[in-house]
């Protein structure tokens, strides 16, 4: 193990917030010409600025830039790296109702990593200036390792990585070693929080899924084992005091789902050996089933409870919250728990469909329960 496990959480979102309409239309100046790179910057930085305030004003110790940045919640980071091109894949993510926009990420040489590139290096830096202002901790949100290699090798982006690599090894100690050092220039920039948001587990326990992803055949076992080792081996022999969390996702794009399955299949791995300090697990629907896989969970690692859900603006019932958590406690004792939203409000630049008023109120539900529970 080599990230905390006993630091406190705290109240903390899993990440996005919903656009406002302000930045929205900059982004469409920008794209359209009107508006240059420094004028879309100076956007991004007062309706960041003024995020912050609204999450500190609201209770929440752990804040994020609310993803503004960014188009989405993982090709962003992908594109930051050496190696890597941005292209038009053709077709998008199918998810139950609505396919995404197409865009991907594909080699077009070895990776390799700069910290004077990746801009979220520079973001980090901007959101860790207001934090330390306001007295609140500042948290990064970026995809797994794994969710880099799934991308790299979907369907035919895969034809090409055997330009750049004679071996399969070769490949995967270089995802490894950028998101080491991607991962160390963050802690550098003042990161103690670093959040891998995964959907690579979400999606391989659904093997309809997966089998549009991967291709008829794929080896579910092989998989896992993969998926393990990519992603202990980026957040091996990190600094004691830089916590490592991930969470765990099915989907989550304009409302919509892409994947269904309990975490029963993975649980042995992903919560038995996978070297985090908690999982933010998305519970807010049967499909990500029961809470019995709990009981998998190693060591003293947490779990955050994703039981309110980011997809619908309905607000749940406080008591019928309260009750979940109990019936996850039978598994996992209640020190060892926690609460969230399921997943961000806008995991792209889209956002969910719920008002910016609806989100807070979820926000306000998960800190009324947190505090009546756990005090």
């Amino acid at each position: 193990m080599t990230t905390q496990t006993l630091k406190a959480l705290g109240f903390q979102h899993v990440g996005s917030f919903l656009r406002p309409a302000e930045l929205k239309q900059a982004r469409q100046d920008f794209e359209a010409g009107k508006l240059t790179q420094e004028e879309l910057e100076g956007v991004e930085n007062s309706t960041i600025a003024h995020l912050v305030d609204q999450q500190v004003a609201a209770g929440i110790a752990v804040v994020t830039d609310g993803e503004f940045r960014r188009s989405y919640w993982h090709l962003d980071n992908f594109w930051g790296f050496g190696g890597v091109e941005r292209l038009s894949y053709g077709e998008g993510y199918f998810f139950a109702h609505e396919e995404t926009r197409d865009d991907s990420a594909r080699l077009n040489g070895k990776l390799s990593f700069d910290a004077n590139v990746h801009p979220f290096i520079k973001h980090f830096k901007f959101l860790k200036a207001l934090a330390d202002e306001a007295g609140v901790e500042a948290k990064i949100t970026i995809p797994a390792p794994s969710q880099f290699y799934a991308e790299l090798v979907r369907g035919t982006n895969a034809n090409v990585v055997s330009n750049f690599y004679d071996s399969d090894e070769e490949f995967f100690a270089d995802i490894k070693r950028v998101y080491h050092e991607e991962i160390l220039a963050l802690y550098e920039a003042g990161a103690k929080t670093v959040q891998l948001d995964d959907c690579t587990w979400g999606m391989l326990v659904d093997a309809d899924f997966w089998e549009k992803m991967a291709g008829s055949g794929f080896d579910f076992k092989q998989l896992k084992a993969l998926y393990l080792d990519l992603n202990n081996g980026a957040i091996a022999n990190l600094p004691e005091d830089l916590t490592i969390n991930t969470h765990i996702c099915r989907g989550n794009y304009h409302s919509d789902w892409a994947a269904s399955g309990g975490y029963d299949a993975v649980a042995d791995e992903l919560f038995g050996q996978e070297n985090v300090s908690s999982y933010f697990l998305e519970y807010d629907s049967e499909r990500a089933g029961g809470f019995e896989p709990l009981a998998k969970v190693s060591g003293d690692k947490k779990v955050v409870l994703g039981l309110i859900t980011t997809k619908t603006g309905e607000l749940e019932k406080k008591e019928d919250i309260i009750k979940r958590i109990h019936e996850a406690e039978k598994y996992l004792p209640l020190d060892r728990l926690w609460l969230s939203t399921q997943c961000g409000f806008a995991s792209t630049e889209e956002g969910n469909i719920l008002t910016e008023e609806q989100q807070w109120a979820k926000l306000a539900l998960v800190k009324e329960i947190l505090d009546e529970v756990w005090g």
